[in-house]
């Protein structure tokens, strides 16, 4: 074989061995620069600005993970909180729909909980719930589009959760729903029943076991949510780009039977963040927009907006994704009849 073919072997192998998610970051960093340098640039920044924001976030979910982890006391989490499921479920809606997280900024969190072992009704209830509102959320929109639509979302947020929550307790009973992570994050039973308690060490640094096991947990962890993460800000950053506000509007005014399910539909690809939707809902209202399809939307959007719905695809297993989706879609289509039925009283 010839020194030629023996690199181009040796570059081929070491291609394999990279990881396919930041393979396809390059290589969308690459095409931009040959397509259009000026997106590219646009969108590195968009990415950097915006990871570097989630960054506090990421770092505390990823130190907590690990020290649960590390401490040995996933299981015992885990053992605890499914004594008293029910009570638990709407402990975690009511803090997810009140806790200052977008839908992006949850899934670190999420993966944290999952990781130490809390039941994934309760993880649902809380993940469902958490990215549709949060105190300064609900300040700018009382200020922006009424108190009235305000409150509305909220609802839909604590309501959103005590649905899903409970949903997936009973799929879970019945035998779904086993081992909702994906195996390239650890999960300390997530969920199961009778988890016998463990010898737990919270001083995990006075061990040298505990330390290692802490350094490898967090690297895991926190290179697993990174490398997602990073993916999908780029994408955001192009539909910030290439998705402009005005054809939105001309599709989700009229009849509110037909534009509250679109607003559903349209919601997932065209939601950005939770702080942009509220002026954008704020102008299609005074084009004439039902108020039952700008709640969909904002309730579908602020659950399963395209980027937050990568990062959640990357950290559970499809029935999970499945369920999430499904359970976004069922609330969000209820809330904005709802909506729509009371405005119409």
């Amino acid at each position: 074989m010839t020194d030629l073919s023996l690199s181009i072997s040796g570059a081929s192998r070491a291609i394999r061995k990279l990881d396919r998610v930041w393979l396809t970051i390059i290589g969308l960093f690459v095409v931009l620069a040959l397509v259009s340098p000026p997106q590219a640039l646009a969108s590195a920044a968009f990415t950097a600005d915006a990871f570097l924001w989630l960054l506090p976030f990421l770092l505390v979910s990823v130190i907590l993970a690990a020290w649960l982890k590390a401490a040995g006391a996933d299981r015992l989490i885990g053992a605890t909180v499914s004594q008293s499921v029910y009570g638990a479920i709407f402990l975690a809606a009511a803090a997810g729909a009140f806790s200052p997280f977008c839908s992006c900024g949850v899934v670190p969190l999420i993966a944290a909980l999952l990781a130490a072992g809390v039941p994934l009704p309760v993880v649902m209830a809380f993940w469902l719930a958490s990215p549709i509102m949060d105190p300064e959320m609900f300040v700018l929109m009382w200020a922006s589009v009424g108190l009235e639509l305000t409150l509305a979302k909220t609802a839909a947020a604590l309501g959103l959760g005590l649905f899903g929550g409970f949903a997936t307790l009973g799929l879970e009973r019945a035998g779904f729903l086993v081992s909702p992570l994906k195996a390239a994050v650890s999960c300390g039973g997530c969920g199961s029943k009778g988890l016998a308690p463990v010898n737990v060490e919270w001083a995990v640094w006075r061990d040298p076991v505990r330390r290692k096991d802490f350094l490898a947990e967090g690297k895991v962890v926190a290179l697993f949510l990174a490398k997602w993460l990073v993916l999908a800000f780029a994408i955001e950053s192009l539909m910030v780009a290439y998705l402009p506000a005005d054809l939105i509007a001309t599709h989700l005014g009229g009849n509110p039977l037909s534009a509250v399910p679109l607003a559903v539909v349209l919601g997932v690809p065209a939601y950005l963040n939770g702080y942009a939707a509220i002026p954008l809902i704020g102008g299609l209202l005074d084009l004439g927009m039902a108020p039952g399809a700008a709640l969909a939307f904002l309730v579908a959007g602020g659950v399963t907006s395209l980027p937050a719905a990568m990062a959640v695809f990357a950290l559970v297993r499809g029935s999970v994704f499945a369920l999430y989706l499904v359970l976004a879609a069922i609330g969000s289509l209820v809330a904005g009849f709802g909506y729509q039925a009371w405005i119409m009283l």
